[in-house]
């Protein structure tokens, strides 16, 4: 069993440096990278509307492709070097939420960070992905702040009953 480590640029940080405060149970962590096919493929259809004025072999989301590629590679290059233990990476494209949950059957833990509005707590401080992530998981989930948390005193007062 592993430690999944969900990088996402912007809250990969802090979800490296919490997998690293915990020592995997067999010794194995994964890095796992997703990457949307929405870019490329929106980019695909504004292309192919041209409606026969494109020239073939231009289609800008191969470049994307390519380009996504690199940074996925690029950003799980630098997460394992913040780890600076061995790991394995895994690169997905799919939708985030489901690759995610997926790669997850059969870990000892997930470990991923809060990024909706940080600004305060509670449950909009996760978004869509995340939340789905954190209620589908197949295993333990290590939810993380990519900084430091808004305090409890800006909870909202109690109901009236």
């Amino acid at each position: 069993m592993a430690v999944v480590v969900w990088i996402v640029e912007g809250t990969w940080t802090a979800c490296v440096d919490a997998a690293r405060d915990r020592p995997p149970g067999d010794g194995r962590t994964v890095l796992v990278h997703i990457t949307s096919p929405d870019t490329a493929a929106a980019a695909r259809g504004a292309y192919a509307s041209l409606l026969g004025r494109a020239r073939p072999g231009h289609d800008p989301a191969d470049r994307l492709e390519r380009l996504a590629a690199v940074s996925a590679d690029d950003l799980l290059d630098r997460a394992a070097r913040r780890l600076a233990r061995p790991c394995d990476r895994v690169e997905r494209t799919g939708r985030a939420e489901r690759e995610v949950v997926a790669e997850a059957e059969g870990a000892e833990l997930l470990v991923c960070a809060r990024d909706g509005d940080r600004s305060r707590l509670g449950p909009r401080s996760l978004g869509p992905a995340t939340r789905f992530v954190v209620d589908h998981a197949p295993c333990p989930v290590l939810l993380v702040w990519p900084g430091s948390p808004p305090s409890p005193a800006d909870l909202p007062p109690p109901p009236p009953h």
